[in-house]
Order: structure tokens, then sequence, then C-alpha cells
């Protein structure tokens, strides 16, 4: 990528290095090391293709060769919004292995969202799938290429104008060569990006998370043995794998590089997910806690045998206990819950855990070498058991994000470490993170984090809003929805949830940010600091409930 990235401080960077934690290979090296050992077995599925072990690495190989060719170049950027497919895990790991970083999008993402990464970022390229879920993702990308002088190539599948010569064939990208190719493409050094990801922009816009080389191949090397993923496992990915707990948590990337197989899925509901754990003999499988509830009510009648499921990883959120709790009865298997961030830090329940730990906890860091404090609003830790915010740092969460030092300032300390914004305390006797809230003002609807500023922002932009708040109220199935406070403009008629929501949507918002309920008010309670007293707004929404 173009701007300097943020390193990790190099007296700790080699204290990585000569203890082993940082190795010398690449991401796409240690993905595809079971092409050497066993090339035939079965390494990816999806939608009724397979790729073997040995058969993707070739894939990974053409497709770097190609994106050479291309013009695609070490320190360029590329963003990926594809859906769980074959190509998007072959596009990933070439990108990586050129040194030419994905940045890697959710396709619930829209024109104002991709606007502002694609001016961060200013990629080469972006690779969508012409249409999903009836969205014209083509058209989306056409229209940013039009805005973005830096965007010179669309990879697209299932694209049907072959007139445009700047839009290029997914499916033919990353087919494999007959034979070798003419050149070998200039490859990553272990101190670029691997990938980017995007934090869940809880003040704006998603911010950049660029995950280098050695940092990222480390989680993937760690994170299997944690989860019990290995050669035999079958990892089922049915959240969009572009989301850093399905893409590395082993997830994705990290079962490829165990030796075992992973199938995409397009969708969660329980009747197609279910299909597929008995008919490709899934063991492991990564879900919010919205989905593994649904899942566990709707096992208890289903006609699925799904007796081969071993694990279910529960992240995204913090689970209430009756949500995980039925999991092991309902489908067989044991809970794991996840606690991480994109920025790095990820924590696990042991396989082997009480059940108190596994329902009540959100588990230990993955590495001896992870450093965590838990601190109070003035910066001192907090008392053994006292709840506080979550720093952290370690050997492989990032030093900061892309190209943003006003972030970058808020976010990290001078010492290294990561301001999660999480409000956690450690579980006594366990060690465990018990995540109680958040600092920071955001929604976490079933693992979607919203911000608050952006949809304030955005509400306040309809001509009958005089003033906005944002709040998330307590929900069964999804922890948290999006409510919406509104003053109007005096003589203006109120708006409908309806109305809010089309509006909202013709601007581009994505849908899992749009509001689920409206509250008209005559005010909006204010702090004697001039911020609104959202603590007043949902003590007032609890009392309702009450």
């Amino acid at each position: 990528m173009r701007e300097p990235l943020a390193r990790i401080d190099p007296e700790r960077a080699r204290h990585y290095r000569e203890s082993g934690l940082w190795g010398s290979s690449r991401v796409d090296q240690t993905v595809l090391a079971a092409a050497r050992i066993r090339p035939d077995a079965v390494a990816l599925t999806a939608g009724g293709r397979s790729l073997s072990h040995g058969a993707l690495a070739a894939a990974v190989a053409s497709a770097a060769a190609r994106l050479t060719t291309l013009g695609v170049r070490r320190g360029d950027a590329m963003i990926v919004q594809l859906p769980n497919d074959l190509e998007l895990v072959v596009l990933t790991l070439a990108l990586s292995r050129i040194g030419a970083p994905p940045v890697l999008t959710p396709t619930a993402l829209r024109d104002y969202e991709l606007d502002q990464l694609v001016r961060i970022v200013r990629p080469v390229g972006i690779a969508v799938a012409a249409t999903h879920a009836r969205f014209d993702h083509l058209a989306m990308a056409r229209r940013l290429r039009a805005a973005h002088p830096s965007v010179r190539r669309l990879v697209v599948s299932d694209a049907d104008d072959a007139a445009d010569e700047s839009v290029v064939d997914l499916i033919a990208l990353c087919e494999p060569m007959d034979g070798p190719s003419a050149s070998e493409p200039e490859t990553a050094q272990l101190d670029d990006a691997a990938l980017c990801l995007l934090s869940s922009g809880t003040t704006g816009p998603p911010k950049v998370i660029p995950r280098l080389q050695q940092a990222y191949d480390y989680q993937l090397r760690i994170t299997p043995n944690l989860a019990g993923v290995d050669q035999d496992s079958v990892y089922l990915a049915v959240m969009p794998a572009t989301h850093g707990f399905v893409l590395g948590c082993p997830g994705v990337l990290g079962t490829i590089g165990a030796g075992g197989r992973v199938v995409l899925g397009h969708s969660a509901e329980p009747a197609v997910a279910f299909e597929l754990i008995e008919r490709e003999r899934v063991t492991h499988c990564a879900l919010v806690p919205a989905l593994a509830q649904r899942w566990a009510e709707a096992a208890t009648d289903t006609g699925h045998d799904l007796s081969s499921l071993r694990v279910v990883q529960v992240g995204g959120a913090r689970p209430s206990r009756p949500q995980v709790e039925r999991i092991p009865r309902a489908l067989g298997a044991v809970v794991q819950q996840c606690y991480g961030m994109s920025e790095g830090l990820l924590n696990y329940t042991s396989l082997d855990d009480s059940t108190d730990i596994i329902f009540d906890t959100q588990g230990r860091p993955a590495s001896p070498a992870d450093e965590i404090l838990v601190v109070g609003a003035d910066g001192n830790p907090v008392p053994p058991g006292g709840v506080g915010e979550l720093l952290t740092r370690g050997p492989y969460t990032v030093a900061g994000y892309y190209a943003d030092d006003a972030a970058n300032a808020k976010s990290f300390t001078g010492d290294g470490y990561y301001r999660t914004g999480d409000l956690v305390r450690v579980h006594q006797p366990s060690s465990s993170l018990v995540v109680e809230g958040r600092c920071r003002d955001v929604v976490n609807r079933g693992g979607e984090k919203i911000p608050a500023a952006e949809l304030e922002s955005l509400a306040g932009e309809h001509p009958a809003v005089a003033e906005v708040a944002v709040i998330g109220v307590p929900h069964e199935r999804y922890g948290e929805i999006v409510c919406l406070y509104i003053v109007c403009r005096d003589g203006l008629p109120a708006p409908d949830l309806r109305e809010v929501r089309g509006f909202l949507a013709e601007r581009g918002l994505a849908r899992f940010k749009l509001p689920e309920c409206l509250e008209i008010v005559e005010r909006l309670p204010y702090l004697g600091i001039g911020k609104v007293d959202k603590k007043s707004l949902r003590a007032s929404v609890d009392k309702t409930a009450g």
C-alpha cells in the first residue's frame, strides 16, 4: 500500500522473531502448505464446485501471474467485495502473494461507505460479483471507478460486457493455467500487509486495518489448535468470509492451512445450513449469537443428521447464557466463545472448560505473548475483578490504522497498546475475560457494529428532522437493534419508520444499519456538557419495557 504502514515497536518485533513467534513464511505459503503434503485432498467446496489443496495452490499461482500481467504490483491495493465462493479465496491469496493487499469488504456495504473507502485506500481495482442479493454491484463499481481515477480495473464474476476492456473476468482470472507462467510475479515482503480488514466504524466510515504478513501468519498458525481444527476437520462458513471472525480465527484460511476442508455457504438459514452440515459432514462452524440461537431452536425438530458437528464458535458480540447453553443439547456440539477484534487480540474459551466458563465468559488470550490491561477512566489499572476498558498489544495485534493519524492518536497509546473501546472484567479464578459493554457509542446488532454518529448525521439530513439521536435497545434475538429518536421541525409532519428507512437507503447506507424502531419526541435530554444524554434515553426504554 502506498502510505506508510504502522509498525510494531522494533524491539518487540525483534523479540517476536527471535522467540519464534514470527516465522519466515508469507500468509499464502502457510495457507497453501498442505498442497505439498496432501495435494489431492479437497480444500475448498462452494456451490457444487471444489478445489483440492493442489488445485487451489495452482489457481492462486495462476491468478497472481495474471494480476501481474494486468499491471497489479506490490504496493497496490484492491477492494474485494465478493460473496462466499471459490474465487474469493483464490483472489485473496493471490493478491496477498504479490503484495497488493485485498481490502476485504462486506457485500452489505454500498456507495456511501465504499466511496469513502476508495478515497482512503486509492485502490487500483475493485472486485465484485455482477449482482448479489438482488443488488447491482457492477453498476456501483462503475460509479466508483468514474469518480476515482485510481481505479483502473473492475474484476467481476458473471460480467456480460465483453466490450469494456477494463472489466476482467474473475472466473477466468482464477482458472489454473495448463503450464507455468512466463515469469514469476514479484512477491510480498514479510513486513508488507497481507490483507486488510475493516473496522466496525464506530465513529464514522470503516477504518482500514492492515494485517501484516508475519503477524497474521502467526494468528493462522496458532488458532487451529485452539479450536481443535486439523486435517480431518470440515469448516462451514455461512457468514461472510470477508469478516475477520470467519476468515482467520481459524476460519477459512486457518482450516485450509491446517490441511482441512472448507465449505462456503451462501445462506445461514438453518434449513439450508443443516443440509450442508449433513451432506459435507461439517465439524466446525462460527456463528454470531443470534444465529446460534436460531440454529439451536431449529435443530429441535430438524430431520437432518447433525451428528458430525463438533464445535460451534460463537462470537461477534457477547451472547446471553440462554443463547449458548442450548447448543450442546440441540446441536450436539461443544460451544467455544470467541471474543476478539479485527485489529488483533483473540480470546477463546477452551474446548474442555467447565460449562460455566464456556457459557458466561468470553475466553482467554490466544497467545501467551498477548498483553492486556484493564484500565479505568483515569488510565490506571482497575482492582482485580473490576470493570474497565481493555487495552492490548501482542504479536498479531496491529500498531495502527491505514492513513488515519487522528484515529491512531485516539486508539493507540504511546507504548503501543490498542484501546479496544470494550469494557471488560477479568473473571476470577479462570482469568477469562467477561465483556460488559462498550466505551464508544455504537449499536451491536447481532455482531454488526453500527456507529451512532454516522447514522445520526445521515438521518439529520431529512428535511423534517431537527434533532436526532441513535441508541441500541434490547432485542431478544439480536442483543440490540437501532432505535432512532427524532425531534421534528416545527410545522412539518413527522416521518414514519418506513419513510426514514427509505430515506437512508436512498443515500446508500447499508441495510443492516437501518433503524428498526422510531420514537418521535418533543425534545432530547442533554448533559451539561452539551451532549445528548443517551443514558437517560436507554433508561426510559428500560422503564417502558419494565
